[in-house]
Formats: C-alpha cells, sequence, structure tokens
C-alpha cells in the first residue's frame, strides 16, 4: 500500500500519460476492486471533457465513475446526490466543472480530436495536474466520510 494520498497518485497517473479522467479513477482501484487495465479502458473515453470536447471536466467524469462504483447498489435518486456534492465541491474550489472553462479556452476540441503531446509545456500551461490532484482528494474525503 502506498504512502501517497489519493491527490498525489491521481497526479502520478497523470504525468505518466493518462487523461485526466483516468487518473482520478485509477487512484481508487483498490477501492472499486477493479483491475487497472479494466478501469483505465473504461474511463479513457472521459478524458478532455468527454472526448476531448471540453465539456465536463474527466477528473469530475473520474470522481463520477469512482462514486457510481463504491455506491452502485444505491438507485439513481442515491447517486446523483453524491455526484453533485463532490462536484460542486470541486466547482466551489475552481470555479467551473467544464474543461475548456477550467483551461480559459474561447472554444471546445472537439474540431481537433488529436490531444496534444505531453511535453514540459503542455504540463506548464495545463492546470490538470492539480484538478486531478484536487479531484481525487474531495473523492477521497468523501468515501471516508460517508462509508457504504
Amino acid at each position: 500500500m502506498s504512502d501517497m494520498t489519493k491527490g498525489e497518485l491521481a497526479r502520478d497517473y497523470f504525468m505518466q500519460g493518462y487523461n485526466c479522467s483516468q487518473a482520478v479513477a485509477l487512484a481508487f482501484c483498490d477501492e472499486i476492486q477493479l483491475d487497472e487495465g479494466l478501469v483505465a479502458r473504461l474511463t479513457k473515453g472521459f478524458g478532455g471533457g468527454m472526448g476531448r470536447m471540453r465539456e465536463v471536466c474527466g477528473a469530475v467524469s473520474g470522481m463520477t465513475f469512482v462514486l457510481s462504483a463504491v455506491y452502485g447498489d444505491d438507485d439513481r435518486a442515491g447517486i446523483y446526490p453524491r455526484v453533485q456534492q463532490c462536484a460542486n465541491e470541486f466547482k466551489k474550489e475552481n470555479g467551473s466543472i467544464v474543461c475548456r472553462e477550467l483551461l480559459g479556452l474561447q472554444t471546445n476540441g472537439a474540431d481537433t480530436p488529436t490531444p496534444e503531446k505531453r511535453t514540459q509545456e503542455y504540463y506548464k500551461k495545463r492546470p490538470c495536474p492539480e484538478l486531478v490532484a484536487m479531484a481525487a482528494d474531495i473523492l477521497d474525503d468523501y468515501i471516508n466520510s460517508n462509508p457504504r
């Protein structure tokens, strides 16, 4: 077991090249009892605000995936408030849950679906490593405060 916080773990996954949604979800493989390869595969399309369309931040989508896995026995009326509480905490900290707003972009990325190369310049201009860390820490606090 790692001594890293969930936020540090999510940031580390992001810096390894996983997208924002994958990074958050992968930090919780132990809790959701799913294989890393499967989690990475199931959350891949949520990166870049849903397929790089710059809509809902992938870190928030990753939180939603984990909440669904952890509290999956709840019905929708039980899951939706959990998702909203975590998303609202993220929004309170960052001003938005929308990818393009968090990145300060004027347009969505649907016209250019190809992800940018992960270079030092990429990491310098992107808040994503910190956003995935924050999302994972919010989620960890929530799960610890709301046992199944």
